[in-house]
């Protein structure tokens, strides 16, 4: 059964209706955490369906196959290996997919140590909510080191970390959730649909971002589909102190910025919901919404002004969308800018002539329904 998007095979003669979960675990490198990962999931809790952990290689050059091969001698039953040469999460993903035999896929990383009752919950809840194509659930921090004052929970995103409180909360195209791979569980169905995850949109070249995750779940939303965010569905990540500077959180949001840009996240209706920019009606500089660089001045003054009022964690919040909108307007300024034939001072000229018509309409809009 071929997919209809890019991410590989899903082998329907592969489905084996006894095997509960199969769970799928990609990893590059990371040899030294790589047991913690794979014992705390070969160590649930009393179970009463079989489950399968799928670990892929994905082109180590570590102890990565040693690693595996000491617990396949040791008789763990549930552990399958496979080795992806072409690089890049998303095909590691697709790979374990491709092998998966359970009609429930479960995803967490190579640095992850999910909970004892981590596929218990999955099982239950996937059980429970039938509607839910997905479900994902917290991302906690393991602190290597006492993180810093501006490293508050309003900036967890660079390190992957997910909690959105203590209640569930169903996730669609009205009401957007990112739940991320490293804590994630979809149904068999859900990629029959959609398709895999994309490998055009990870890491590329020294970025330190990509939105493979983000990007499956827009495609599941204009596919109607919804998820569920569940609070009891629990792991833990271990930050490492190189991700808890500035400079690596200033990248990350700058990177992201882009490869929203290639999606156009801030301008498809499709896959922003009723917050779309209605490009037709919108001033735009090389296919820019006004709005984009407003809300860019906007951040960039909050920033300096939660610094004067020193609240580092706001200023550097703002900052973080700064350099978010500043990434994604200089991405899209580099898709347009080779089909624009007018001159740089022309398209400022016609940009700036249309938000002033756009200005004067509301104006005289807003004057005559008070008159009236």
């Amino acid at each position: 059964m071929r997919l209809a998007t890019t991410g590989g095979v899903l082998a329907e003669k592969n489905v084996r209706a006894d095997i509960g979960i199969s769970v799928v675990v990609s990893t590059y490198n990371r040899s030294e955490l790589l047991p913690y990962a794979l014992d705390s999931i070969l160590d649930q809790d009393a179970l009463d369906f079989p489950y399968e952990v799928i670990l892929v290689d994905n082109n180590s050059n570590d102890d990565t196959r040693a690693v595996v091969e000491s617990y396949l001698k040791r008789g763990v039953s549930q552990l399958r290996y496979v080795f992806e040469p072409r690089q890049g999460v998303s095909y590691g993903r697709n790979a374990g997919i491709a092998l998966a035999r359970a009609p429930i896929i479960a995803f967490f990383d190579d640095d992850i140590i999910v909970s004892r009752e981590w596929l218990t919950t999955i099982k239950t809840i996937m059980d429970r909510h039938p509607d839910a194509d997905l479900i994902g659930g917290k991302v906690l921090p393991q602190w290597t080191v006492l993180p810093p004052p501006w490293l508050t929970q309003a900036n967890w995103s660079p390190l992957g970390l997910v909690d959105y409180g203590p209640e569930a909360v169903y996730v669609s195209a009205e009401h957007q959730l990112c739940l991320v791979g490293a804590n994630l569980a979809v149904r068999r169905r859900l990629l029959d649909s959609v398709g895999c995850f994309a490998p055009e949109l990870q890491r590329v070249k020294d970025s330190i971002g990509s939105m493979e995750d983000h990007e499956l779940l827009i495609r599941s939303w204009r596919a109607g589909k919804r998820g569920l965010y569940v609070p009891d569905l629990i792991v833990r990540t271990v930050v490492p102190e190189t991700r808890m500077t500035r400079q690596y959180h200033r990248r990350w949001h700058r990177d992201h910025g882009e490869f929203c840009a290639m999606i156009r996240t801030l301008e498809n209706a499709e896959t922003v919901g009723g917050d779309a920019v209605d490009q037709t009606k919108a001033a735009a500089f090389f296919g820019v919404p006004a709005c984009l660089y407003r809300e860019l001045v906007e951040e960039s003054g909050s920033c300096v002004l939660s610094w004067l009022r020193r609240r580092p964690d706001l200023s550097f919040m703002h900052e973080s969308k700064a350099r978010f909108l500043a990434g994604y307007i200089a991405y899209r300024y580099k898709q347009e800018r080779p089909h624009h034939r007018r001159s740089l001072v022309t398209e400022a000229g016609t940009f700036v002539t249309n938000l002033v018509r756009k200005k004067l309409r509301k104006a005289l809009t807003r004057g005559r329904e008070q008159s009236a």
